[in-house]
């Protein structure tokens, strides 16, 4: 492996690449064979980057597909990487993305990125720009203008993508668009939403600590992006989630298994406005702490939706996490579950509601007696497998080949998705955000009571200026998007 000093650059690898190859292999197979065409042994060879915790799931079953070979794997952390290199031993082992991908780009036709959000961008962009189709753990992106970059390139490259929020392509959520389609609850013009995450610690200070890093991590590699930290224990493999710098919150964790529900039954897309209130922290009686690296132990952002084809009018969505809940319909019985409990949808029509779990799961028209008494017939075909059919749904459409089969989750719908997930987080992020008092003393709070409007074309905040600098991030030198 290459000492660190001397990697490629992001674009200097792309272009290594490249002429390695002779301009040949960074071709989609399936262009190079005519529409349809095949790889030689039918099957995708897939190269994983981050290969631990839900990496190592995904290239389960990825390979359980019975279509899939685990060519590659990449890790920063050899600890996180460890049952991944046992279960596929054939497999050639990196710690470096760039490096794989400037030595391996001509040897495989796919690649799977389940690292910390804000380095999805820099290395889907990367893959795609090599002709490889791309699965991406959600969210698909750390900021709006990644996510904006990422669907524009999906269509550029002609690269077969997923985004992997699996409840996309489950019954549950198929069943609600029948149910809807068929008018059962009339015209919906609320959705609200709720989870109990986050299950990771928020609303906290940076470690002042300085523990040495473990030898089995290459720590300047996991910032990737970021901006440079000293290591600091307890950041990984989960918690990075509630700091801003990594991750994208509660919302960045569920908001696309929530929140695709309603963009695929209403036919939602971006949306107009946002605001949000979070749950302050106080450190001693009467003093707020500010924590603005850190996300806040909870919130709730409202988001406002253009009528659609599938709307008479605007749609409201109501985000709601760390355990906030909406009030109990009145349809719903005192001992009867909302939601699953911890997570949960409910769509707000003007005949009637309708509710659902996690991913969409186990939908239900409400009040409950409706579900033995309402008959719709089955117009949606059902992917097979179920949520659990996401990942051999992508393994089997990148066989096939850019435009040649339908997926649940693509970036032409994930990118939106992802977008109006990042949207609720600029009001979530300004909402806690200090400002010196024009007259008098001390701080306040303006973005907490601003309703932030969004200019979607620009994708830009046109009345709260400081909320634009979460939009596009400054990368740390030595990183770029490419683009």
């Amino acid at each position: 492996m290459k000492n660190k000093k001397t990697l490629p650059a992001r674009r200097d690898f792309l272009k290594s690449a490249s002429l390695a190859s002779a301009g040949f292999m960074i071709v989609p197979r399936h262009v190079l064979g005519g529409k349809g065409f095949l790889a030689p042994s039918d099957r995708l060879v897939v190269a994983g980057i981050g290969v631990g915790g839900k990496g190592k799931s995904d290239l389960k079953h990825f390979y359980e597909s019975g279509k899939a070979d685990i060519g590659y794997l990449c890790d920063v952390d050899d600890r996180m990487a460890k049952d991944s290199v046992a279960a596929y031993p054939k497999a050639k082992y990196y710690k470096d993305w760039r490096v794989m991908m400037d030595k391996e780009s001509k040897n495989f036709d796919a690649v799977s990125v389940s690292t910390p959000d804000h380095n999805h961008a820099v290395q889907a962009m990367a893959a795609m720009q090599l002709g490889k189709h791309v699965y991406v753990q959600k969210p698909m992106t750390h900021d709006i203008y990644e996510a904006r970059m990422l669907t524009q390139a999906a269509e550029k490259y002609k690269v077969v993508t997923q985004m992997g929020n699996q409840g996309s392509s489950g019954d549950g959520v198929r069943q609600l668009v029948e149910w809807y389609d068929a008018k059962i609850i009339g015209d919906v013009h609320t959705v609200q939403i709720w989870t109990n995450r986050p299950i990771w610690p928020q609303g906290i200070p940076w470690s002042t600590a300085k523990p040495p890093v473990p030898s089995e991590l290459d720590w300047d590699l996991w910032l990737g992006t970021a901006p440079y930290k000293d290591y600091v224990d307890n950041l990984i493999p989960g918690s990075w989630r509630g700091w801003w710098d990594y991750g994208t919150g509660a919302l960045g964790d569920l908001g696309c298994h929530l929140m695709e529900a309603p963009f695929r039954v209403l036919g939602l897309k971006y949306a107009s406005d946002v605001q949000a209130s979070v749950s302050s922290v106080f450190t001693a009686f009467g003093k707020r702490g500010v924590f603005l690296d850190s996300c806040p132990p909870s919130s709730h952002a409202t988001l406002t939706f253009p009528k659609t084809d599938k709307t008479k009018g605007p749609v409201t969505m109501h985000w709601m996490d760390g355990g906030i809940k909406p009030e109990r319909p009145e349809e719903l019985g005192p001992d009867e579950m909302f939601g699953d409990g911890n997570s949960g949808i409910l769509f707000i029509g003007t005949k009637g509601k309708m509710m659902a779990s996690e991913y969409a799961a186990n939908p239900r028209l409400l009040p409950l007696s409706r579900n033995q008494e309402v008959k719709v017939p089955q117009k949606l075909a059902r992917v097979k497998g179920s949520s659990e059919g996401h990942y051999a749904q992508w393994v089997e459409g990148a066989i096939a080949g850019y435009g040649n089969s339908t997926l649940s989750s693509p970036f032409e719908l994930a990118g939106p998705l992802t977008e109006a997930i990042l949207m609720a987080n600029l009001a979530i992020r300004v909402a806690d955000m200090p400002f010196p008092r024009k007259t008098g003393n001390g701080m306040h709070y303006p973005g907490s009571n601003t309703k932030l409007l969004w200019d979607n074309q620009n994708m830009r905040v046109t009345n709260f200026d400081a909320a634009n600098q979460f939009v596009k991030r400054t990368y740390r030198p030595g990183w770029s998007l490419g683009v």
